[in-house]
This record gives structure tokens, sequence and C-alpha cells, in this order.
């Protein structure tokens, strides 16, 4: 056996563009899958730090050490503020873990889980059991491989709450278009009344939150009557990240933390680690630089006109 060197340290270092002047670096210990859809370039990571992560075309998705502080805090907030959230539209979250936390509340009796990449959501089903948890065999589940667009134009069905866990908005990328002000028209579409929709919205640190945050939430705004901005400090993406929650009735900002458990606990949901009463207030308490980046804002995502991240 070769003694280990400096140079093997180098080699297993893996680094990921943030912006052109910032990387996040994790060290790999190993990769258990690598191999490319018909859509992007596919890998599950081991890292000591951060267990294993799934990477898209070189772009961090999910890590097992972190993953429940974005998926608990992209899926509950938006359930909780639904009085009784029966028939849900997952659009993305191919790992399968956005609709394990859907499935939480015993009000749900159906999901649509729509994902363009069957690759994906078979990788992670056999490399990734941690994220989805079973999720993906639950009954109340039917998953569609198509794209989102595509979907929502034949589906004839309306949704109490629609989730967006989409990749991110990237020039050339499948999911660009779905950012976009048609495509937000088209959801409200299929909300029923006093529906509820929430976005994964990009990046939201104090470098570049204005690559897409600002103006997804801004877009929103031009279909929504209401629209909750809010950013979550994840470890694995390196940085904060944002989100957007529309609502066409209850507004998330209205629930207390004591409404908040109470509804958890009557839905069944419990062993939360990152949400839970409490801590829903605080998710909408954004910095003051946010807060007037967002004021400011004057920018429509359409069709000619995207927005990209780096």
């Amino acid at each position: 056996m070769s003694p280990h060197s400096e140079e093997d340290d180098r080699r297993s270092w893996r680094y990921e563009p943030l912006t052109p002047d910032l990387v996040l670096g994790a060290r790999v210990s190993g990769v258990v899958y690598s191999g490319r859809s018909a859509f992007q370039q596919v890998e599950v990571l081991e890292t000591p730090g951060l267990g294993r992560c799934l990477v898209l075309d070189g772009k961090t998705q999910s890590a097992e050490a972190d993953e429940f502080v974005y998926h608990e805090g992209l899926v509950h907030p938006v359930l909780v503020a639904h009085p009784r959230p029966e028939y849900v539209c997952v659009l993305g979250g191919g790992e399968g873990a956005t609709v394990r936390e859907v499935l939480r509340h015993n009000t749900v009796q159906h999901v649509d889980m729509v994902d363009l990449d069957r690759d994906v959501v078979e990788v992670c089903r056999r490399y990734l059991p941690t994220l989805h948890q079973g999720a993906f065999d639950d009954p109340r589940l039917r998953i569609h491989y198509d794209d989102a667009a595509a979907f929502l134009d034949t589906c004839t069905d309306c949704f109490d709450v629609v989730v967006l866990d989409l990749a991110d908005p990237t020039e050339g990328g499948p999911a660009t278009m779905l950012y976009t002000r048609r495509f937000y028209e088209t959801l409200r579409a299929r909300l029923r009344p006093g529906g509820l929709l929430v976005t994964q919205a990009g990046p939201a640190s104090l470098v570049n939150h204005r690559e897409v945050f600002t103006a997804i939430c801004y877009t929103l705004r031009q279909v929504f009557p209401l629209v909750a901005p809010y950013a979550i400090p994840v470890q694995s993406f390196g940085e904060t990240w944002g989100f957007a929650l529309a609502s066409l009735g209850p507004s998330p900002l209205d629930m207390t933390a004591s409404q908040v458990d109470s509804c958890l606990a009557g839905r069944g949901v419990s062993g939360l680690r990152f949400y839970d009463g409490e801590a829903h207030p605080g998710l909408f308490a954004l910095p003051r630089f946010l807060r007037l980046a967002l004021q400011e804002e004057d920018r429509v995502i359409t069709e000619d006109r995207p927005l990209f991240v780096y």
C-alpha cells in the first residue's frame, strides 16, 4: 500500500463555484454513483462532512447531513398555512424527500409528483434511502415522468397546494421556463380556491440575492395577491437559500407559534428537526438588506427575458 500524500488530499477535495469569486469545498471519500441521464450529469458522492450528496450538473442538490433543513423548510410552512391540504402537487423533488415531508400530513389524500428525469428518481431510490425513507412506495403518491409545464397543460385536476422543488434556472437548463410569469399564471389556474404554492427561489446570500431570488418574488407578486419570501441557511449549499410562498387565501404570516404546533400535532406530524411553531415566524423575518432589495426589485421574469443563477 502506497503512503498517503498531500497530493491525495488535494485530489479528494471537490470545489463548487458559488459566484465568480467564491467556491464551496468539501472532501470526497468516494463516488457512490456517476452517470449521465438524457438531461444531466448525475452523481452521488460520499463525503465525511455531509454524508452522501446528490449532485446534478456539478451543483449540490441534497446532502444527508442537512437535507431536513431544506425539505422541512420548503414543505411545512405552506402546508400548515392551508386549513386542510388534501390534494398536493410536487414539481421536481427527485430525491423523494419533498414528498416524504408532504406525506407526513395525515390530511393529504393524494400527491402528484412530476419529475422530468426518471434516472434521477431511480438513482435516489437506490442510493439515497435516507432521503426518501420509503416515500416512493406510499399508495397516496403517483409519480409522473414528464415536463412540469406539459403535465399542467394536460392535467385537469386542481390542487390545494403546489410545491416547486425544481432545479435552479440555468442557461439552457430544463427548468428555466418554470420561473416565469406565464408559468406562475398556469399554476394559479391549477389551484383550488384558497390554494397556496411554494417555490425554492435560488440563493439569497449577501453576494447573490439579486441573481434570481428577488426577481422570482417580484414575478410572483404580479400573479398572486400575497407573496411571503423567506430564507434559510443551508450548510451543504454554502449559503442562505431563498424560498417564496404565494397564496390565494390564507397567509402564513398570520399564524402564531401555538397554532403551528397545534396544526402539526393534529395532523400527526412529529419528529421534525428544523421546523416548528417557534421557528415559523423567524423564517419570514428577513435581514434588512434582503427587505430593501425586495422593495427595490422591478424585474419580471418572462420567457423572453429569463434570469439565470451563476
